[in-house]
């Protein structure tokens, strides 16, 4: 629908950070056939963005919007759908039904106001690092404001929590614990910044093939995040880094052998301590400063397909414009 002469606006940009899994242990199958798990997750600062518009006759008039209509829109990215299984657009049509906006029936009336949603992506597809769980995070948190429907954070997660493991801690974003099948969470305090080596592929691969690789080849030891949260209490990167586990890491490998030259490379070049964030393919090294991630980067770049440095924790999506 396009804008005409006397159309109000309205716009909302959110900003959304990408996380990693610090700590990763799963703890059985379920009878529904999710996986039990126990998880540290951190946000790191690789961001995508949702802008937000409502465009339309009376669009900036509360009650007009009770009749509104959703509109998507991406850049062109491999492997992120453009339609209602996107999970930016199974979010709003989530708050949609839980608000009431939207779910007026307004009788084949002509000019009802229309959302649109346009996604920006820099976090990599399928690569463990909660690309659609952000986006979804995103499309809450923007919707939330740009329809004032003024849910606090914590209603904003329980609608999350029908969405994805991942998306209630995407709503809140810092450093948290979580369980169950993840969407459980508290969270942890974390001293310092930390900088990691981000080693990217343009190969994504399946959650769901990572998790049948796990129960093939996942020996029978528990693990316990305890020195993962001591280190983040105290600061201590160096600890951190030797701490670093993730349960998905032999099936990861198993699937992509070419992943374990990958973490090789991190450490040879000094990371102190490299991991594979969620189900991958991303790899993460944990470096001593910004710089000497940066260091470590430019002596691992040939190894992947792209490389970042990034800073943790980086908070939850904000609201950057409105």
């Amino acid at each position: 629908m396009a804008a005409t002469g006397g159309t109000k606006h309205a716009c909302v940009r959110v900003r959304v950070p990408s996380k990693v899994n610090l700590f990763l242990s799963i703890r059985g199958e379920r009878p529904d056939g999710y996986h039990e798990v126990m998880t540290v997750l951190q946000t790191v600062s690789i961001y995508d963005t949702i802008r937000a518009e409502l465009v339309g006759p009376a669009a900036a008039h509360p009650a007009s919007r009770r009749f509104m209509e959703l509109a998507f829109t991406q850049e062109a990215t491999d492997g992120v759908p453009s339609d209602g299984s996107n999970l930016a657009v199974r979010a709003a049509k989530g708050l949609m039904a839980a608000t009431g906006v939207g779910s007026a029936d307004h009788d084949g009336q002509a000019d009802v106001p229309l959302t649109r949603m346009h996604l920006s992506k820099r976090i990599p597809v399928a690569a463990g690092m909660a690309g659609g769980s952000a986006d979804a995070a995103a499309a809450l948190v923007a919707l939330n404001d740009l329809w004032s429907v003024e849910l606090d954070r914590d209603e904003l997660r329980e609608i999350a929590a029908e969405l994805g493991a991942d998306v209630p801690f995407c709503v809140t974003g810092g450093t948290a614990l979580a369980t169950g099948t993840g969407t459980a969470t508290a969270q942890v305090l974390t001293r310092g910044v930390y900088a990691w080596v981000v080693g990217i592929s343009d190969d994504p691969l399946s959650t769901a093939d990572v998790y049948r690789a796990h129960d093939q080849v996942a020996d029978d030891r528990t693990f316990e995040p305890d020195a993962v949260l001591q280190a983040l209490r105290t600061g201590d990167a160096e600890a951190l880094g030797a701490a670093l586990h993730n349960d998905l890491e032999a099936a990861a490998f198993h699937l992509r052998p070419d992943l374990v030259d990958g973490k090789e490379a991190l450490l040879d070049a000094g990371a102190l301590g490299a991991i594979v964030s969620g189900s991958g393919p991303t790899l993460v090294g944990l470096a001593s400063s910004a710089q000497h991630a940066a260091a470590i980067a430019g002596e691992v770049r040939h190894r992947f397909d792209r490389v970042e440095v990034a800073l943790s924790p980086a908070g939850g999506p904000e609201i950057i414009s409105g």
